[in-house]
């Protein structure tokens, strides 16, 4: 599915390159500026500096002179607008519409995005298929030029089918039976040392500690921990005449 970001009339160098930034991280680097107030704005230092690194999306990026030099290739057309328009496409939320549109099949698609001092002008938004309202604080609906891009581009990622997350954690191997059940018939001794278990009337304490560890499934590491708790358990049950751990 290819996809492009185009701004329209973007008055501030700084969130040409947040634009630059947010469609980096989320994979799509296909960004066109339409009459952007700076004809040099993909060279500027602010523009460089907020893009933190996504250069060859600047690299990449063209400047035209009209829309329709922007919409070239374009199949399905999405306005970014918080307000609704009288005649205008539907407004959807991100989700709501990016989803199916993701099922579809090879489309073009582009996301439109107006000018951050007058938004989209009506004559733009008739031209799409849809407009892609963020759902935010009623009380408080701005958001800036580069949070918006982030926002649309995460959802039409995640609607592709996203990233799979890397865990940072190593995966660790549980201990197996026989080193849990020795770890447990060490506790059994030490907390009968302790006087904690009365080795008469057991009852059900040791098979409730065997589910418990069960379900935790402790490492080898863990059971050494367990074992050397239990170890000075017995240590302290002999008095301070008896051996001590460490």
């Amino acid at each position: 599915m290819r996809t492009r970001f185009i701004l329209i009339q973007t008055s501030h160098a700084g969130n040409v390159g947040a634009a630059a930034r947010a469609m980096k991280t989320m994979g799509f680097d296909d960004l066109v500026l339409v009459t952007p107030r700076w004809a040099n704005v993909l060279r500027r230092e602010e523009t460089i500096q907020r893009a933190s690194g996504a250069l060859d999306v600047l690299n990449n990026a063209r400047i035209v002179e009209t829309l329709d030099e922007a919409l070239d290739g374009i199949t399905h057309l999405c306005a970014t607008a918080m307000v609704p328009r009288d005649f205008g496409p539907p407004t959807r939320t991100p989700r709501e519409h990016l989803e199916p549109l993701a099922k579809e099949g090879d489309q073009h698609v582009a996301f439109l995005f107006g000018s951050e001092r007058f938004g989209m002008r009506n004559e733009d938004v008739y031209r799409c298929n849809v407009a892609l309202t963020i759902p935010t604080d009623p009380n408080f609906g701005s958001l800036n030029l580069g949070a918006a891009i982030q926002v649309i581009a995460y959802e039409w990622r995640l609607a592709l089918g996203g990233y799979a997350v890397r865990d940072a954690t190593a995966p660790v191997e549980a201990a197996d039976a026989k080193a849990v059940a020795g770890m447990l018939d060490h506790w059994e001794r030490s907390l009968v040392d302790v006087g904690f278990l009365d080795p008469q009337a057991p009852k059900k304490l040791m098979p409730r500690l065997q589910q418990l560890f069960n379900r935790a499934q402790p490492t080898p590491e863990e059971i050494h921990i367990l074992r050397g708790i239990a170890k000075a358990m017995a240590d302290a049950a002999k008095g301070p005449q008896g051996p001590r751990n460490g």
